[in-house]
């Protein structure tokens, strides 16, 4: 039997499912408050605990953007929530394991993302924009 290549999107979907039942606000604050030397699964993870924490809070969209080296994090719902922002190496991090996803070459993209949960799947659409010293990434999650 051959095991399943485990590509970001399958890493991805499994962090989700490895955090469902932890406190995601408090694992994302933890994150910013301990370094780690493996920027890819600290990637994987911020963004796994992200998702799960705007699905959660049922937020229209989770937007992520550096400027400057400088990274926010904003999710708006019914209100606008803020998180704690991964570093800017994480960041980049991000942007790459979510533009080699979707296959996503271009400086300004958008796609639907599927994933598939222990409790079920969600599909979110996914926008990226690059311009100089900006870059953002953006989930739009279905009403919920």
């Amino acid at each position: 039997m051959e095991l399943a290549h485990r590509n970001y999107h399958l890493k991805l979907q499994e962090m989700c499912d490895c955090y469902l039942d932890t406190d995601f606000k408090k694992k994302l604050h933890d994150m910013a408050n301990q370094g780690s030397d493996d920027l890819e699964e600290n990637a994987i993870k911020y963004l796994a605990l992200a998702i799960m924490y705007a699905i959660t809070e049922k937020a229209a969209k989770l937007s992520l953007q550096k400027k400057e080296e400088k990274v926010t994090v904003k999710m708006k719902g019914e209100e606008k929530l803020t998180l704690p922002a991964p570093t800017p190496a994480q960041f980049d991090k991000i942007v790459e394991i979510i533009r080699a996803i979707l296959h996503l070459e271009e400086d300004t993209g958008e796609m639907p993302l599927s994933m598939g949960l222990r409790s079920g799947d969600i599909e979110v659409q996914v926008k990226t924009k690059r311009k100089e010293d900006k870059e953002s990434l953006k989930i739009e999650f279905p009403p919920l």
